[in-house]
C-alpha cells in the first residue's frame, strides 16, 4: 500500500527546529515478514552515518529507478525543507524516479540501520512490489527525516490512532514514551494475525480493531506483549475490538485530562475521526494532529498531480 500525506488547511506548529534534510544512498541489510501482511525492510550504508533521528514518527521518501535506471535520477541541488519537491518535480516525467512517503520503524545510529515497514495487501503498488522482492545488497535511495509526533506542554494522557499505515509511528511512538506517560491507542487492522508487540516504558493500553471479525468488543490479555512490556518497565494492557476504527473510538472511555491526539491513515477515515474528536468529544485543535497519509481511490502520483494543478485535499473542516 502506497501512503500519500494529504494536506490540511492547519495543524499544530511544531515547536522545535526540523533537522537538515538531504538524499542518503542505502542498500538493503534484512528483509523480515513480520505478520501476513506487513513486511520489514532494513537498510545501511555509510550515508546513514549523518543521519538524524528527528522523532518517533519521522517520514522519509524513497525513490524508485524506473525500468533500465540502474540507479534513481534525483535532483542535484535542494532548497530548504519543502523546496526539494520542485527540484524533484522539475525532472523530466520520463526519467523522473517513482516516489513514495513512509515511516521509519526504527533508527539504530550505533549500526547506521534504519527499519521502514511495508503494508502489503489489496493492490500492491510500485513501493510494496520492491519490498515483496527486496533482497539483502539491494540499493535504495531515502531522503528525508521530518516528524511531527510533539505533544503539547501540560498533556496529562496521550491518544494514538491509525490504521497499517500509522502503524510504524504508532509502533514507534509507544516504544519512545518514558515512564509514566499514559497513553491509548487504537489501531484498525485486518485481523488477530496483524497484531504487533511491543517495549515500553509508558503506561499503554492497546486496542487492536479487526475489521474482519465478528466478535464483539473483547478486552484480552496478551501475555506476550505484556512480559514485554515488563521487561522494559512500563505496561501494556492488550485489547480487540470490532471494527470499523471510528466505531471503536466512538464506544470508548477514555481519560479525563488534557489529551494529546496524533492520528493518521486513509484521509476520509482520519476527517471522520478528527470531527468526532473535536466536535462530540471537545479536544481543542492545537492537541490533535493528523495526517492523511493515503487517500482511497488515489495513488500518491495522483495526488501530487492534483497539487500541481492547485487542488488540495482538505482534512480540515
Amino acid at each position: 500500500m502506497s501512503t500519500t500525506t494529504v494536506k490540511r488547511a492547519s495543524r499544530p506548529l511544531r515547536r522545535r527546529p526540523a533537522p537538515a534534510m538531504g538524499f542518503f544512498r542505502t542498500e538493503v541489510t534484512g528483509v523480515r515478514q513480520l505478520t501476513p501482511s506487513m513486511i520489514r525492510v532494513s537498510l545501511g550504508g555509510p550515508d546513514l552515518a549523518s543521519f538524524v533521528n528527528d522523532g518517533p514518527d519521522q517520514r522519509i521518501k524513497i525513490f524508485l529507478p524506473l525500468p533500465g535506471q540502474q540507479d534513481p535520477m534525483l535532483p542535484t541541488e535542494l532548497g530548504e525543507h519543502d523546496n526539494w519537491f520542485a527540484a524533484y518535480r522539475a525532472i523530466a516525467a520520463d526519467i523522473r524516479p517513482t516516489m513514495r512517503t513512509y515511516t521509519l520503524r526504527r533508527h539504530r545510529p550505533e549500526t547506521g540501520e534504519v527499519d521502514v515497514d511495508f503494508a502489503i495487501h489489496g493492490d500492491l503498488g510500485p513501493a510494496s512490489r520492491w519490498a515483496t522482492t527486496a533482497k539483502r545488497g539491494d540499493s535504495l535511495t531515502i531522503f528525508g527525516p521530518y516528524a511531527d509526533y510533539d505533544p503539547t506542554p501540560g498533556t496529562d494522557w496521550q491518544l494514538l490512532l491509525g490504521d497499517e499505515t500509522a502503524l510504524p509511528a504508532i509502533g514507534a511512538i509507544v516504544e519512545s514514551l518514558p515512564a509514566g506517560v499514559q497513553v491509548h491507542a487504537f489501531v484498525e487492522v485486518d485481523d488477530e494475525a496483524e497484531q504487533q508487540s511491543y517495549l515500553t516504558m509508558g503506561d499503554v493500553t492497546f486496542t487492536w480493531v479487526h475489521r474482519h471479525t465478528t466478535a464483539n468488543a473483547l478486552p484480552t490479555a496478551t501475555s506476550g506483549s505484556e512480559a514485554n512490556a515488563a521487561q522494559a518497565g512500563g505496561s501494556v494492557q492488550v485489547r480487540s475490538a470490532r471494527g470499523p476504527l471510528l466505531d471503536a473510538v466512538r464506544a470508548a472511555e477514555l481519560p479525563t485530562g488534557k489529551p494529546y491526539v496524533w492520528l493518521g491513515g486513509e484521509a476520509g477515515a482520519v476527517k471522520e475521526l478528527r470531527r468526532h474528536l473535536v466536535n462530540e468529544r471537545g479536544i481543542a485543535r492545537e492537541d490533535l494532529y493528523f495526517v492523511g497519509y493515503w487517500r482511497r481511490g488515489r495513488s500518491e502520483d495522483d495526488a501530487y498531480a492534483a497539487a500541481e494543478r492547485g487542488e488540495v485535499d482538505e482534512l480540515d473542516d
